[in-house]
């Protein structure tokens, strides 16, 4: 018996060396890589929108991602030398994390993503012009490092067109009517004044701390470059998209029509949906909430005792005045009114709430969005279109409750304080985002919200419009769907007006797979907490749910089901 003793206390001192040796070793890798990773700005898998400059730009050119290719394969090779059985818990998690998306990124190399910067939304032109708006700039250090952002830009801009131009020598372009107005979101940054550049604005909200002569010199600086680097650099953009690059645009929308496009969507579609579904299915299970969509929409136009068909309700709801806010301001101030309705609600649903906030501005350009700030220094933003006529107010509760909250923003503000790896808290899986989001609008049901009929048909809209994607993406791109019959399918069964129509299809022709994401995500958390609330009954807490699902940071689905799995039996222990 004492030499048995003995030897399982050898053992234990054995392996407790082995242990800590691989949890120590693993913080090693992920911390060197982050190192790595903010010395080379480029962070896989984080969302543009959150895209701060910051200094000196990433380095786009082919050498430059050949040795970050090069970089990540030796992560991949160290990795190996973790046993994940050997680890404790948390390092188990970030483990996960962190192997996945090294092997994801893996396979980014292998297709065609780095020709693609730029899509019918946005590319690296429109994110640096946006981003200051969404920045603190409280001390000197903040406007030193921009000013070399500012400095750097004809670099990073002749970068990414040297992408492109390699696109177009091996065939990887953007289809020629999706992109034929283009144009006009780079020509917007071609100022003759340096003050009229959305770049500027840092300069116009110095601190008063400055002294006078501080912020002449800065104002100075920044008009400086503004005329002489970012204005030529955004022109040199436009001469080459308007000569080079559109006579060269693709003749099909598919991006299945280029070499090797069809493997590149399967790609897109693992990459966006973070499962192993493969474009028929995703096709098929797209028809099948389509349909039970459509019964809901009309068993609420048969409510509110409408005289009419599904097309000339969509065109009532497009055209009657009281779906319309008076101006921007009355716009922006419902919009207020529910997202503080909400503010009050949170307690109910969630256990944990962070400390950063968020603010409401107008959009001229993208429609509606958040974008995440840097760091605590600053709030979110929730934009949306500022122009009355396309918001209507029957979709504003279901919109601001899937950018805002509960959707992105409390999502994003909880990451933020994780205590992970700085990794986690910047990863972006479009869908857990935009699945959450998702989940939020559905949310906002149980919340007391869409009491008015035509705001849920609005809701169920949203939906639809989600559902649809997974039809006409998959159409576009996997089954050789022209535009019009992209077009005429998301008409028929949303009730977008036309040109938000075309915009879309054209967004999803720009960007296969990522519109996916949202309903695939959407569905797994709703199945998950189906299976919770089966498999828990009285002992489901809505709140310790959703602090789960959230409260791990951006997570692939598969991940997800895991923890949601282990939270289950950990609950079930529970007398």
């Amino acid at each position: 018996m004492f030499k048995k003793s003995i030897l399982a206390i050898c053992l234990t001192l054995v392996s407790l060396p082995s242990m800590a040796d691989n949890n120590a070793d693993l913080k090693n890798i992920i911390d060197k890589h982050w190192q790595h990773a903010q010395d080379e700005k480029i962070f896989f898998r984080t969302d543009p929108d959150g895209w701060k400059p910051n200094g000196k730009l990433a380095n786009w050119t082919e050498h430059a991602i050949a040795q970050r290719q090069q970089y990540n394969d030796a992560v991949l090779d160290n990795l190996k030398n973790i046993d994940p059985s050997k680890l404790n818990d948390a390092q188990l998690m970030n483990y996960r994390l962190f192997k996945y998306e090294r092997e994801t990124e893996q396979q980014s190399y292998l297709f065609q993503d780095k020709y693609f910067p730029v899509n019918f939304l946005s590319g690296w032109h429109t994110y640096f012009a946006e981003a200051p708006a969404n920045m603190a700039f409280l001390t000197a250090n903040d406007y030193e490092h921009f000013l070399v952002s500012l400095a750097d830009y004809p670099r990073f801009n002749q970068e990414n067109i040297n992408l492109m131009k390699a696109g177009i020598k091996n065939g990887y372009t953007h289809y020629c009517k999706t992109f034929e107005n283009y144009s006009s979101s780079i020509s917007a940054h071609i100022v003759k004044k340096p003050e009229n550049s959305a770049l500027y604005e840092p300069f116009t909200r110095i601190p008063s701390t400055f002294s006078a002569e501080q912020k002449a010199t800065y104002q100075n600086k920044a008009k400086a470059l503004i005329s002489s680097k970012v204005v030529p650099a955004y022109q040199h953009f436009y001469d080459f998209f308007e000569n080079d690059y559109m006579p060269n645009c693709r003749a099909e929308p598919g991006i299945s029509s280029v070499k090797d496009g069809l493997d590149y969507y399967k790609y897109t579609v693992n990459y966006y949906t973070t499962t192993n579904a493969t474009p028929k299915q995703i096709h098929e299970l797209g028809l099948k909430e389509v349909a039970r969509i459509k019964t809901q929409m009309q068993n609420i136009i048969d409510k509110v005792g409408f005289d009419g068909t599904y097309a000339e309700f969509l065109e009532f709801l497009a055209n009657d005045k009281q779906f319309y806010a008076t101006d921007a301001q009355d716009l922006l101030e419902k919009t207020a009114f529910i997202t503080q309705k909400m503010y009050g609600k949170l307690p109910t649903y969630f256990g944990h709430l962070p400390r950063n906030t968020f603010t409401i501005k107008g959009s001229a350009s993208r429609g509606a969005f958040y974008m995440p700030p840097p760091d605590n220094r600053s709030p979110g933003t929730y934009f949306l279109a500022s122009t009355p006529k396309i918001q209507p107010l029957y979709n504003l509760e279901a919109l601001s409750l899937h950018e805002a909250i509960p959707g992105h923003h409390l999502q994003n503000a909880v990451a933020m304080e994780l205590n992970v790896p700085q990794f986690r808290r910047t990863l972006s899986h479009s869908a857990f985002g935009e699945g959450w989001g998702l989940y939020s609008e559905r949310l906002g049901k149980e919340a007391g919200f869409y009491q008015d009929p035509y705001s849920d048909f609005g809701r169920l809209g949203y939906e639809m419009w989600r559902a649809v994607r997974l039809v006409v993406d998959t159409g576009i791109h996997a089954f050789g769907w022209s535009r019009q019959k992209a077009i005429d399918y998301l008409a028929d069964h949303t009730a977008l007006p036309q040109s938000a129509v075309e915009d879309q299809i054209d967004r999803y022709i720009s960007w296969p797979g990522q519109a996916l994401s949202y309903k695939m995500g959407e569905l797994k958390i709703r199945e998950l907490r189906a299976k919770a609330e089966k498999e828990l009954g009285a002992k489901f807490d809505i709140r310790q749910f959703h602090d789960t699902v959230i409260g791990q940071g951006s997570l692939p689905m598969a991940v997800l089901e895991a923890v949601i799995n282990e939270w289950i039996a950990q609950q079930k222990s529970v007398i």
